[in-house]
């Protein structure tokens, strides 16, 4: 199985603002997919929670994210775009493939 990592994060939008948040993240989504180290990314709404979003990211290394994504001017925009969305503020966590089935 490929080393890879995969950030996981629960996102709570504030209510009523779904919308923009999506509009958001559609403009933000270039600035992630841009980083040395990305791989991919998916972004899901929950069904039974429609504010709660499902984050996960893959990436080559966990310092990619943490180190070079996070310690890029380019989050400062990321920031800007996203994070007054969320209410609270979400937990990253950061996992290794142990097992994978298609």
């Amino acid at each position: 199985m490929a080393d890879v990592i995969l950030e996981h994060a629960l996102l709570n939008v504030r209510p009523g603002q779904e919308s923009d948040f999506e509009a958001a993240f559609a403009s933000a989504k270039s600035i992630i997919s841009s980083m040395p180290g990305f791989d991919q990314l998916t972004l899901s709404r929950c069904i039974e929670r429609p504010g709660t979003y499902l984050l996960l990211v893959h990436w080559e290394k966990v310092e990619d994210h943490v180190d070079g994504f996070r310690g890029s001017p380019r989050y400062e925009r990321w920031r800007q775009l996203l994070h007054h969305f969320y209410e609270p503020f979400p937990r990253v966590e950061h996992y290794q493939p142990v097992l994978a089935v298609r």
